[in-house]
């Protein structure tokens, strides 16, 4: 009895401290992002200021006045938002086609567009800015949007089949019988039906779209530069001004953050159904 009295309190008492070690590990570097933001630069080299120091509103004021925060903004916005339209306007129609008329080659294509996620960026980095530069599209909204969504298809496609999956194929073969076309299965029936997975799956491209820094860095200069660029400019040949680095970064995470944190549902379900079953 007291064995499994000791097994009751380890249990009871144990997990809830292990997940709260875990939670705050994983905290901790957001934590010490958003509190180095406050410190002028020369603090946030010092030892001694560490945790003691004179907070500062300086790097978000000169990031906003100085570094045109909100243009990147926008660019961010705007390329994330498109690039998850894109992709779910074919991902749908895709993983539609592949769950409810699947063929012998249909596991095999799904395999290998999950393996182009294993081709390393920096293989085709040249490729496609040459390419870019070749047709003018470099530096430009159509060339991210283009890149992100391809990027994220493969995921996208992945996930939507596992939700089509589990929708019994007599509803589709019963809006057949009644004269509804594939759009309008599509429009009428599937999605209605798998709305909180298509809503999940476009929550997690978004967020994949807006922390894509590789492409977007390397394919933008001006015009298209999204707030990774932003990120990636607050570095010298003087090293690394890490008080304005933490501010942008913070101010890059910030709404990505606050959706999760009000979508959280959405995205557990995305991530346990649609990724993993």
């Amino acid at each position: 009895m007291a064995i499994v009295a000791h097994s009751s309190n380890l249990s009871r008492y144990g997990r809830p401290v292990l997940a709260w070690a875990v939670g705050l590990l994983f905290f901790f570097p957001i934590f010490w992002l958003v509190l180095t933001s406050f410190k002028t630069d020369a603090d946030a080299v010092k030892p001694e200021h560490l945790i003691w120091f004179t907070p500062t509103l300086d790097n978000y004021l000169n990031m906003t006045d100085n570094y045109d925060y909100w243009r990147f903004a926008q660019n961010s916005v705007i390329s994330s938002v498109l690039a998850t339209l894109f992709t779910l306007g074919v991902g749908i129609p895709a993983a539609y086609a592949m769950a409810f008329n699947p063929t012998r080659s249909t596991k095999d294509v799904l395999m290998w567009m999950l393996s182009t996620k294993m081709l390393p960026a920096a293989a085709v980095l040249y490729p496609m800015t040459f390419l870019a530069k070749s047709l003018g599209i470099f530096d430009t909204h159509f060339l991210i949007v283009l890149v992100l969504s391809l990027i994220n298809l493969p995921i996208v496609v992945w996930m939507l089949f596992t939700y089509f999956k589990e929708i019994p194929k007599d509803i589709i073969e019963a809006g057949k019988m009644d004269g509804v076309n594939t759009w309008g299965e599509i429009r009428e029936i599937l999605i209605p039906l798998a709305w909180g997975g298509i809503a999940s799956t476009a929550l997690l491209c978004f967020i994949f779209c807006w922390n894509e820094a590789y492409w977007t860095v390397r394919l933008t200069t001006i015009d298209a530069a999204t707030l990774s660029k932003l990120i990636e400019g607050n570095r010298a040949p003087e090293g690394l001004f890490f008080g304005r680095l933490s501010a942008v970064s913070t101010a890059a995470i910030a709404p990505i953050v606050v959706l999760g944190w009000f979508c959280q549902k959405q995205l557990v379900q995305g991530l346990t159904f649609g990724a993993v079953k």
